[in-house]
């Protein structure tokens, strides 16, 4: 009796770790679904900062975000989808609040908050995307890829929260 009780805590046992196993993200997986909600929350914000912006820089920079992203984020989907994970359609609900914060702003207010965002959120996503270029996973190629758009994204950003709000 006391052999079956220990046979079948060993199955179970090992049927759990198994599970683990095959729950486990495959490598970059977690990457690429965050990298979809963050892009399509940044077209988002872009539109918004096309519509709500008060400057010319900040109008202009959220053209950048809707047309930059929008790219990144068609070959990211098409990472996904290699990778056998299914894209992500909208923000996570941290993007979605940020956004919903930002469209009830107006004037210099939306400016200000905008771009500070933007300079956290890219800065962010920079130290993200490092890290994960230097695997060798499906999604790494699109990180070290999109990089160089978030750097410049980033610079933008800085120089519009120096002031720089003229048309770019």
């Amino acid at each position: 009796m006391r052999n079956k009780l220990v046979i079948g805590g060993l199955a179970a046992a090992l049927m759990c770790s198994a599970s683990l196993v095959f729950a486990k993200d495959a490598p970059g997986q977690k990457f690429i679904t965050k990298a979809i909600e963050g892009n399509l929350a940044e077209v988002s914000a872009g539109q918004l900062a096309q519509q709500k912006g008060n400057s010319d820089g900040v109008r202009s920079f959220g053209k950048m975000l809707e047309t930059d992203h929008g790219a990144a984020n068609q070959k990211a989907t098409a990472v996904a989808s290699s990778m056998g994970v299914t894209p992500p359609a909208e923000p996570n609900k941290k993007q979605k609040k940020m956004h919903d914060m930002l469209a009830k702003l107006s004037g210099d207010a939306f400016d200000k908050q905008f771009v500070r965002h933007m300079v956290d959120d890219h800065k962010k996503d920079i130290r993200e995307y490092q890290k994960e270029a230097k695997k060798s996973d499906p999604a790494s190629g699109y990180a070290s890829e999109t990089l160089p758009t978030l750097n410049k994204h980033l610079e933008t950003a800085q120089s519009l929260a120096k002031g720089g709000t003229k048309a770019m």
